[in-house]
């Protein structure tokens, strides 16, 4: 799923570069098209940040794991 994900994600992109290389960018179609690609880029990258994170493949910041401070007690 990771790799599909991946691959997926990188053939949008490729679609919007394909769409800036014919010069079809600033027509109704293309603004449209390449917004449409690049929502389902962040769609399958998100998606390749998940599966990596539920591996293990990416290491949890230690700075930002949340501390529970005891309160003080009312005397």
């Amino acid at each position: 799923m990771l790799l599909l994900s991946l691959l997926l994600g990188l053939l949008s992109l490729a679609g919007v570069a394909w769409i800036i290389i014919v010069g079809s960018l600033l027509s109704v179609d293309g603004l449209f098209m390449s917004l449409i690609l690049l929502t389902i880029a962040g769609i399958f990258f998100l998606n390749v940040l998940l599966e990596c994170r539920d591996h293990g493949l990416l290491r949890k910041n230690k700075g930002a794991s949340a501390k529970v401070v005891p309160a003080s007690k009312a005397e």
